[in-house]
């Protein structure tokens, strides 16, 4: 069973085609551009996170983004620029990394907003790295999410059950990084 609201991550009797894989880069460098001309210098950085970044994994139709800005408490320094094209916000954590979470729905995309020196943002960038350069790893992640994935109809269960292997993948990234 596919989740909710999801698009299901392999059809019977297909596969995921690379042009979907590249239809999604494009998109992601899109929505990139825009937050960059939205923001101008307020972003400090932004990057395609998630697994519509890594080329060979299977990944719901939902693009994610890392934006870093001086101070994501300061909302109107950022916010306005982002509603103003197309963004909403959804999500406030606080108490979390000063997480922020705004969407736009076409394309889906997620922007994660954080502080610069957030350790999400260095988690997010090494999980992706450590897949793209190791794909027995990816290969093992991606077995993992189709499993669950036909077993789960929960979105946030479906997330919480990848955090075993995904923890498992930050441990060999970070003994090899030493």
């Amino acid at each position: 069973m596919a989740l909710s609201g999801w698009v299901p991550i392999r059809r019977p009797g297909r596969s995921r085609s690379s042009s979907r894989i590249r239809r999604g880069r494009r998109s992601s460098s899109s929505s990139a551009a825009r937050i960059r001309d939205a923001l101008g210098d307020r972003a400090l950085a932004i990057e395609h996170v998630g697994s519509t970044s890594v080329p060979g994994l299977p990944a719901k139709p939902i693009i994610d983004i890392d934006v870093s800005v001086v101070d994501p408490r300061a909302e109107s320094t950022y916010v306005p620029g982002l509603e103003a094209v197309g963004f909403r916000l959804r999500v406030r954590e606080p108490g979390w990394h000063e997480h922020r979470l705004l969407v736009v729905d076409d394309p889906r995309v997620n922007v994660h907003v954080f502080g610069p020196d957030s350790a999400e943002l260095v988690r997010h960038r090494m999980l992706r790295d450590w897949l793209i350069q190791h794909p027995d790893d990816r290969d093992r992640y991606a077995a993992v999410k189709r499993a669950i994935a036909a077993e789960t109809v929960n979105v946030r269960a479906y997330s919480e059950a990848k955090n075993e292997i995904i923890d498992d993948i930050y441990r060999r990234a970070f003994s090899a990084r030493g």
